[in-house]
């Protein structure tokens, strides 16, 4: 397909967004980008604009990043400003236009029916998921280290979900020594769990063997890790939940209960090329495959 004449808009994100906007640059496309980390020296073939209006302007494929925020409010730590999902930015791309991101809010799916744009969430994408996997768990690993005052090796951990993530998390984890629990309510996924080296537990059991547990991992996007749960785990615990908005544990209960409670969101950041990479991958094909479409109906 030809590139030249497409015009992306990357808006939010953090470093990822980087690579990412710099290698939809590399097919020849119109590339404009607001609201991530500008380095210094620029990205070449990318326009850094002053604002999200100004990126979406015409746009035809609008990049959002993978954990995308709360509400209508876009993941963009380092913008000068919060970045608003709302009519007026959305009223700027072009006609039909496309959005890629990883999974949709509510309120970004009801401006997005009322701006007749399209939504397209690949969050759970199998492949794209196990491509950055690595990043994200080392990202984990990392996050329960600095908040924590006893090693991996030799704690009891549980890990809530055994998922894609939860796999890959739950597989390091027993790597570097850790007793770990999981907890399943899909019976393959305790049996595979069980294969790897960890102990399986109906999902629950999880509040009667909360009270063994140094630290307790969520990987689900549901409020699973509730108050329940929180209550009976040691004093101190870290509750560290890695699941993508709007539903995770709650980590709220976990901080008045005196436990560590820690939002792990955005780990991919922690391998900001070779997620971004992965991402832009996925993000290509999904553009050609429309693209493709569209020439083969008009």
């Amino acid at each position: 397909m030809r590139w030249e004449g497409l015009e992306i808009a990357v808006i939010g994100g953090d470093e990822r967004e980087r690579e990412i906007s710099r290698l939809a640059a590399a097919t020849g496309a119109t590339v404009r980008a607001y609201g991530f980390p500008w380095p210094e020296g620029g990205i070449d073939g990318v326009t850094q604009e002053a604002s999200a209006l100004a990126a979406a302007k015409g746009a035809r494929y609008v990049l959002f990043p993978i954990p995308l925020g709360v509400g209508d409010l876009l993941y963009a730590p380092h913008a000068p400003e919060p970045i608003r999902v709302d009519d007026e930015l959305l009223g700027r791309m072009s006609p039909d236009a496309h959005i890629f991101l990883g999974r949709a809010t509510a309120a970004v799916r009801e401006v997005a029916e009322r701006a007749g744009v399209f939504l397209h969430e690949y969050d759970d994408d199998v492949e794209l998921m196990l491509l950055r996997g690595p990043a994200i768990v080392e990202g984990a690993i990392s996050a329960a280290i600095e908040h924590t005052e006893v090693t991996i090796h030799a704690a009891t951990v549980g890990v809530v979900g055994f998922g894609t993530i939860g796999t890959l998390l739950v597989r390091t984890l027993v790597a570097l020594g850790a007793d770990v629990h999981v907890f399943a309510r899909n019976p393959v996924q305790r049996a595979g769990a069980y294969a790897t080296g960890a102990t399986p537990h109906a999902l629950h059991e999880l509040t009667t063997e909360a009270a063994g547990l140094d630290m307790l991992f969520s990987t689900v996007p549901a409020k699973i890790v509730d108050r329940s749960v929180l209550g009976h785990l040691r004093p101190g615990s870290l509750v560290l939940d890695i699941a993508p908005p709007p539903e995770h544990a709650d980590l709220d209960a976990a901080t008045e209960l005196g436990h560590v409670a820690v939002w792990a969101r955005g780990l991919g950041k922690r391998a900001p090329i070779t997620v971004g990479r992965s991402q832009w991958m996925g993000l290509r094909w999904r553009i050609e495959a429309l693209e493709a479409r569209l020439g083969a109906t008009g």
